[in-house]
């Protein structure tokens, strides 16, 4: 249970998705019902039918920041870099944390060049392809994200800079309804609702209210320890308003059930609640790593995409479906031809 083999498994290339469905709620839906233990397909669009009046829905209004710089060092090597702190706006000259992707070793002292005048100056070199880098020039860090800045899709989603899927993947690559940029990566359990939906949801009795947890890299690194129960995930900030604490309790205190929708939402939720599955407004940051035996006391039901192989959010749906399930799950998900990964179907877990 946990050892980390036991959370691998084969993916045929052709089903990681490399767009998104034409419309976001036309992706479909792998239900796994834990009462009933049995499978069934829908489509997104039916949730409002597969839960009930008295529900409450939470998702994540983070908002991903276009975190991605294609740049060139001095010696004219091209270089890409993935910016994982926010910098104050307006701020000029800021330090910030990165990832570099470069053909060479990068060595503290030397200068990397951007678009309009930007430059940045490698201030440390911390290891794993992270380095801290001081910014200088003509735009701030944040306006040069929000003017050249590409998504910052995963790896396995291929893309070439300026490429036809650009303004496509800043469209759908962001929730309808994020809010607040702060993310390197989208919630992505949350792709697949529309406007249309969450009113539809409302008119059932079925409310949606938000809370922020800002994704970082952290959240994706690679698991290297043996042991599952090892691995350390990085902290990421997340905040919780009193009006979507309230609707929470309300919910519990009344029998209904609380509906998260994916990872990073069940991760705060659970963090900061109490032993009676109360939760009360707070603002921090979780390091919150959720194995297989966690005892989960706010969440009722999940919504979420499929994972990859040895990830930490392949750990949490397992601890909340049951290991054997999910591994049933995906088998029969992949027999099934569902798309997988952050631009591909949904599961939903009852």
């Amino acid at each position: 249970m946990f050892d980390l083999e036991d959370y691998n498994y084969d993916l045929p290339p052709h089903l990681i998705a490399q767009v998104p469905v034409s419309k976001r709620d036309h992706s479909r839906l792998f239900v796994l019902d834990r009462a009933k233990q049995q499978f069934f397909d829908r489509h997104f669009f039916d949730l409002p039918e597969l839960l009930k009046p008295g529900d409450l829905v939470v998702v994540n209004d983070t908002g991903v920041m276009p975190a991605r710089l294609f740049g060139h060092r001095e010696t004219g090597g091209r270089v890409e870099i993935l910016v994982l702190e926010t910098p104050d706006p307006g701020e000029r000259d800021a330090a910030c944390v990165c990832m570099l992707k470069s053909s060479k070793r990068p060595r503290a002292g030397s200068v990397l060049f951007f678009d309009e005048g930007v430059s940045a100056k490698i201030r440390e070199v911390m290891g794993n392809g992270l380095v801290r880098l001081t910014f200088a020039g003509g735009h701030s860090v944040d306006r040069l994200l929000e003017e050249k800045g590409h998504m910052p899709l995963p790896p396995y989603i291929k893309r070439k800079p300026g490429g036809p899927f650009e303004q496509l993947d800043k469209k759908r690559y962001q929730t309808v309804y994020s809010k607040t940029r702060g993310a390197v990566a989208a919630p992505t359990a949350g792709l697949h609702f529309t406007e249309n939906l969450i009113r539809e949801l409302d008119k059932s009795g079925i409310p949606v209210v938000p809370l922020t947890l800002h994704v970082g890299y952290g959240t994706f690194r690679p698991v290297r320890t043996p042991d599952i129960r090892n691995h350390v995930l990085a902290e990421e900030y997340y905040k919780v308003e009193p009006e979507t604490a309230e609707a929470i309790n309300r919910t519990k205190g009344r029998g209904g059930r609380v509906v998260a929708v994916g990872t990073t939402v069940v991760r705060t939720l659970e963090t900061i609640a109490a032993s009676n599955g109360t939760v009360v407004p707070r603002e921090g940051k979780t390091g919150l790593l959720i194995t297989p035996g966690f005892s989960f006391r706010v969440v009722d039901i999940l919504i979420t995409n499929f994972h990859l192989p040895k990830s930490s959010l392949l750990f949490l749906v397992s601890a909340f479906a049951g290991p054997a399930r999910i591994r049933d799950a995906y088998a029969s998900a992949i027999k099934k031809g569902y798309r997988f990964y952050s631009y591909g179907d949904a599961m939903l877990i009852l």
